[in-house]
């Protein structure tokens, strides 16, 4: 990155109205249309989660931050860089990254000069992303594990016990698990979710419910309880007439784009009503 310019190079680190004084200075010394880019997706990231924290690193680098950082905004002769911290772990069904996709933990977004980015679009990526940062841990009682896997859950309403369920899911199908639900919430900002039968369920109010997943020994059994509805039709039979399944194994590449569309089908299709 640039260093400031006439600024507070000096200044390492600032948190709070601080650093957002700082930030504001930095888009004044940018100017131009980098100035303005950085200005109207900082302005988008603060509209989508009004908690964010506002952070000054790296002697001279705009971090947001909530429960952990969110993205940073860098800009460079040629481009604006917004880079999520943990974006290779967040759906991403509209493509907005397009840059630093090799590695496994980080992705980005770089935007040139005429350039727009959706704004609906990156606000769900902003909210997907502090979805995925979770909130402090709390010590608790060890949640039992199933067959499978499974963390055995009691029954309850709300987000609350699905996060309970996806916090105790272990290694790689926590993170499918935990890919699903922040694609699903991005899908359906209407969502209701429980978890039932030690799954989380995900429905929408007065119209039952579409969707729920299971984790099993080698794989994690997706459930769309209308899915001969769907187009395409999931690839999984079911016993039960209208149900079909895609499971999910360890080294499958979840296909983000094709989930998201059988996800906003099954939200518009009556549910199931157990």
């Amino acid at each position: 990155m640039e260093p400031v310019a006439g600024g507070n190079p000096h200044i390492a680190k600032a948190t709070g109205k601080p650093a957002s004084l700082l930030i504001d200075q930095r888009i004044r010394e940018l100017g131009g249309w980098r100035g303005e880019t950085l200005a109207r997706m900082r302005a988008l990231i603060l509209e989508a989660d009004p908690e964010m924290t506002e952070e000054w690193k790296w002697m001279g680098t705009p971090v947001w931050s909530h429960h952990g950082i969110v993205c940073t905004g860098e800009a460079y002769t040629k481009v604006v860089k917004l880079t999520f911290a943990r974006g290779a772990s967040i759906p991403d069904p509209s493509r907005l990254f397009n840059s630093s996709l090799e590695g496994n933990t980080r992705r980005a977004i770089d935007i040139h000069e005429g350039e727009e980015v959706d704004a609906e679009a990156f606000k769900a990526l902003v909210k997907a992303a502090v979805a995925r940062n979770g909130t402090p841990a709390k010590k608790a009682k060890p949640v039992k594990l199933l067959s499978g896997g499974n963390p055995q859950i009691a029954k309850a309403d709300g987000d609350a016990p699905v996060q309970a369920y996806l916090a105790a899911v272990p290694g790689w199908k926590g993170d499918v698990g935990r890919r699903l639900d922040a694609l699903i919430v991005q899908c359906v900002p209407n969502v209701c979710n429980a978890v039932k039968w030690n799954s989380p369920f995900y429905g929408v109010e007065g119209r039952g419910w579409f969707l729920s997943f299971h984790c099993f020994t080698r794989y994690v059994k997706v459930a769309f309880f209308r899915g001969t509805s769907l187009r395409p039709v999931p690839p999984g039979e079911s016993k039960q007439k209208e149900a079909r399944y895609l499971d999910i194994h360890e080294d499958d590449q979840l296909d983000e784009a094709q989930m998201a569309t059988w996800v906003k089908q099954a939200a518009a299709l009556p549910g199931r009503v157990p």
